[in-house]
């Protein structure tokens, strides 16, 4: 097997091995634990599923990992298209991980706020709650604005995988498109956040794009 067909498959797995990650840690760590504006609810089911918001929080941390090595392999990968293209889409992932993870610190916080430690006890209880509800929207906030960045990296990636001759042009065009519809559903967040039909769109959208690029490069890898 060729150097760019191992980078290829390694790029594939590592992709794959993040998306699961990331699906694991959004479904244990957040999903049915966090529920936005019900302070009391939020409280008692982070009290009462504490290791299971924990480890939703280590493996966030593991999928930013992840999704970073995913990146430096397909600039790796790509790099002989246009490498200035294919460092910048490098960068631009850098920034959204270094971005989520420092909005990850948030998540912890929280649950030190609820946990009841001594050094906590100088606030009533009613307003721990909303303290931690307050860190759990700036991690949410820290959390849209990397995506800004992650939808960005996706047009100077699209736009390689289009003109590199070894993947699918197609799935050059989807992604270059997807880039363009989670810019616009991460701005509609902070612009219009009672506005979600763009996600409709947007999510379907993601899907195809980077699940299919990561099928491919697992199973087909790439023309010689």
């Amino acid at each position: 097997m060729s150097t760019t067909q191992k980078t290829a498959r390694i790029a594939g797995l590592l992709y794959l091995i993040y998306i699961v990650v990331h699906v694991f840690a959004d479904v244990l760590g957040r999903s049915k634990i966090i529920a936005y504006g019900d302070v009391a609810t939020t409280a008692r089911n982070i009290m009462a599923s504490a290791w299971q918001f924990r480890i939703g929080f280590m493996l966030d941390l593991f999928a930013a990992v992840l999704f970073l090595l995913t990146a430096w392999a397909l600039y790796r990968l790509l790099r002989p298209v246009n490498e200035n293209l294919a460092l910048l889409f490098l960068l631009l992932n850098l920034v959204g991980v270094v971005i989520q993870c420092a909005s990850d610190v948030f998540l912890p916080v929280s649950q030190m706020l609820l946990s009841g430690a001594d050094y906590t006890k100088v606030f009533q209880a009613d307003q721990l709650g909303a303290l931690a509800m307050s860190f759990l929207y700036l991690y949410k906030n820290g959390f849209m604005i990397a995506q800004v960045f992650y939808g960005a990296w996706l047009f100077p990636l699209g736009y390689l995988v289009f003109k590199s001759g070894f993947l699918p042009r197609i799935l050059g065009i989807v992604l270059m498109v997807h880039c363009c519809t989670w810019l616009m559903a991460s701005l509609q967040f902070f612009l219009f956040p009672g506005f979600g039909a763009i996600t409709y769109v947007s999510y379907p959208l993601g899907f195809i794009a980077e699940f299919g690029l990561t099928l491919w490069l697992l199973v087909m890898g790439v023309k010689e």
